[in-house]
């Protein structure tokens, strides 16, 4: 488990009033004290959350892209860059950019 994760779920374990200390916590568990505190009042988010939410295609639309492209290249059909943005804005049924 992400250690920052770990040290929020230790002062969320806690009874409702009773006093922390975000130093003490991120002490014992190597981590920084500013960044404990902004990710446990919802100030920031991870990294990975972050890019998560970023992601126009889940990790099945992924997966169906790769087909996709498989299909044609199996049929001798170089796929595009355009025919892959159109088949991904399909899937993803919005507009998603050439990259």
């Amino acid at each position: 488990m992400d250690p920052i994760q770990a040290a929020i779920d230790e002062i969320e374990s806690r009874e409702q009033g009773e006093d922390f200390s975000y130093t003490e916590v991120a002490t014992r568990y190597g981590i920084n004290r500013s960044t404990l505190s902004r990710r446990h009042r919802g100030v920031t988010a991870s990294r990975a959350a972050t890019t998560n939410d970023q992601q126009k295609l889940n990790l099945q639309q992924e997966q169906e892209l790769v087909r996709y492209i498989k299909g044609l290249t199996e049929r001798h059909i170089p796929p595009t860059r355009e025919m892959i943005q159109n088949f991904a804005s399909a899937i993803a049924k919005e507009l998603v950019s050439e990259s």
